[in-house]
């Protein structure tokens, strides 16, 4: 089984995270560096060009934004970290941002959490990875852009991503916005994550 998404609505910015429509459902969070294609990458999910924003520009996802999928789930595009061109102030603005996130959340079913597979994970990477795992939070690694590389080297980009972040290469998903590798693997453990113990519960 696999999400379809029929269905996929922008609901709100939030610099703090509260009460929202929909708020209650289940939720699925994109955490990375800025740049790294959430944006993207929740546009090539949801077949939505423009649902999220995106930029060429570092740094454009600077609030909490919430979308609508089938009204009955939420996607959570966090805010991204690690662009050096603002304020240390802002860096802590946009830290306290992620913090209260996972604080105040009770509906979060899993992370995605995105890296760009041509570069090995900066330190506020592994710092994110580890804070999932201390927080007990159920992660995925996504390596976004992977068309960049070519098929066959792939397992050469993701070697130093499993030893940055602790996990094996079938752990992760390969993913690109682009020509839509990894979409089906990444809806079918969206659902897997936030439908599949729902089903077991009830049969």
């Amino acid at each position: 089984m696999s999400l379809i998404v029929k269905r996929a609505d922008f609901v709100t910015s939030m610099r703090e995270y509260g009460d929202f429509p929909g708020k209650g459902c289940p939720e699925v969070a994109f955490a990375g560096r800025s740049n790294v294609g959430k944006s993207s990458m929740i546009n090539k999910l949801t077949n939505r060009n423009k649902l999220a924003r995106t930029s060429q520009e570092p740094g454009r996802t600077r609030l909490i934004n919430v979308f609508r999928i089938n009204e009955e789930l939420n996607f959570i595009d966090l805010p991204g970290y690690g662009f050096a061109k603002v304020s240390q102030q802002e860096k802590l603005a946009w830290g306290k941002m992620l913090q209260d996130y996972f604080a105040g959340t009770q509906d979060l079913c899993r992370v995605y959490h995105l890296v760009d597979i041509r570069h090995e994970p900066s330190q506020e990477d592994r710092e994110m990875n580890a804070f999932l795992r201390q927080a007990e939070i159920p992660f995925t690694i996504i390596a976004t852009k992977c068309d960049k590389i070519s098929r066959g080297a792939r397992m050469k980009y993701l070697a130093p991503i499993c030893r940055a972040l602790a996990v094996q290469p079938w752990q992760i998903i390969p993913f690109s916005s682009e020509d839509g590798t990894g979409k089906d693997a990444v809806l079918q453990n969206i659902f897997e994550s936030c439908y599949q113990e729902v089903e077991e519960t009830t049969e």
